[in-house]
C-alpha cells in the first residue's frame, strides 16, 4: 500500500513540472532530427532513469516524448536498457500510444533490407531481465495473444501503403538477449520456425507498454540479413558499409511515415489495450 501511495505522490509531483504528450517514440540517437524540440528534461521514476534526457517535440502541431533507448550517444547495450523506466517515464507523461520503431535483421529471404516490418507477434529468448511493474503484492496476469495494438498498427500499415513505403503488415520478431549476435546454428533454428525478424530490444518493451495500458505498435526497419540465410546463393553477404547506407535510408523514410501517421493517432475507446487489467489481477 505505501508503495502505490508513494507512486501516485511521485507522478504527480513531476506532472507538475514538466510537460505532457499523448503520443510517445523509442528509437535511436538519429531519430532527434525528427523533432521540433520544445524542451528536454531528466526524469526520474519509481524504476530509475530513463536512458537519456527526454524530449518533447512537435510533429504537425503534435506535442510527442521522445526517448532514445541506448542514450543519446548509444552508450547503453540492449541487455543494459532500463526498460520499465522508459515506459513508465512515457506513463507519467499522459502518453497513451507509442510507437517503437528499431533496426532489425530478416530471417526471411522474403523480407529485405529497405522492407519496413509492422510485427504483429514477438517470441521472447532473452533471460534475467526485468519485464514486469507487478512483483506482487497483488499478482497480475497479462494476456499477451496479440501482443501489438491493431488499431495503432492499422494506423502505419495504412500509413506505408500511401506513402509507397514496402511493408510487411505482419511479422514475428524473435527478440535475442544481446549484446552478441546469434551463431549461424541458431539463426537457422530462429528462420526455420517462420519467425521473419530479429532484434534484441522488443522484449520488454512492448509488454511493459500493454502492463501499464498503452496502446504500442513495432515497425522493424530491416538492415540487413541475419547469419543464418549467408549461405542462400541468392542473397548477397552483408557488409557493414551497406548496413549503414540503409540504416540511413530506412530513417529517412521513417520520419515520413511518423510524420504522416502521428496526426491520424487518436485514442480509440474500444481498444482492448486500454483495459488490459480488466480481471487481470488476482484477489
Amino acid at each position: 500500500m505505501i508503495r502505490y501511495f508513494w507512486e501516485y505522490f511521485f507522478e504527480r509531483k513531476y506532472m507538475e513540472k514538466i510537460h505532457s504528450a499523448a503520443v510517445g517514440v523509442f528509437g535511436g540517437s538519429g531519430f532527434y532530427s525528427f523533432l521540433e524540440i520544445k524542451d528536454e528534461f531528466l526524469m526520474d521514476t519509481p524504476y530509475g532513469a530513463p536512458s537519456d534526457k527526454v524530449i518533447i517535440g512537435q510533429v504537425e502541431g503534435i506535442d510527442v516524448a521522445f526517448i532514445p533507448r541506448h542514450g543519446k550517444n548509444h552508450s547503453i547495450p540492449p541487455h543494459m536498457i532500463n526498460y520499465r523506466a522508459n515506459v513508465y517515464a512515457m506513463k507519467m507523461l499522459g502518453v497513451r500510444s507509442i510507437i517503437g520503431p528499431c533496426a532489425a535483421g530478416s530471417l526471411s529471404a522474403d523480407v529485405k533490407p529497405r522492407d519496413f516490418v509492422i510485427c504483429d507477434q514477438f517470441v521472447d529468448r532473452t533471460n534475467c531481465r526485468k519485464d514486469t511493474y507487478y512483483d506482487g503484492p497483488r499478482t497480475t496476469h497479462i494476456s499477451m495473444a496479440q501482443p501489438y495494438c491493431s488499431c495503432l498498427r492499422k494506423i502505419l500499415i495504412d500509413t506505408s501503403k500511401e506513402l509507397g513505403i514496402k511493408c510487411h503488415d505482419k511479422g514475428t520478431v524473435v527478440v535475442v538477449q544481446g549484446p552478441r549476435f546469434s551463431t549461424k546454428a541458431e539463426s537457422r533454428w530462429y528462420a526455420a520456425q517462420g519467425w521473419e525478424v530479429i532484434n534484441m530490444t522488443q522484449y520488454p518493451e512492448c509488454y511493459l507498454a500493454r502492463e501499464l495500458e498503452i496502446c504500442y505498435a513495432n515497425i522493424s526497419l530491416i538492415t540487413d540479413y541475419d547469419v543464418g540465410l549467408e549461405d542462400d546463393p541468392n542473397i548477397k553477404p552483408v557488409s557493414t558499409e551497406e548496413v549503414v547506407k540503409v540504416f540511413n535510408e530506412n530513417n529517412e523514410r521513417l520520419r515520413k511515415l511518423l510524420f504522416k501517421a502521428i496526426p491520424k493517432i487518436t485514442q480509440n475507446k474500444d481498444c482492448l489495450c486500454l483495459n488490459t487489467l480488466e480481471g487481470a489481477r488476482i484477489n
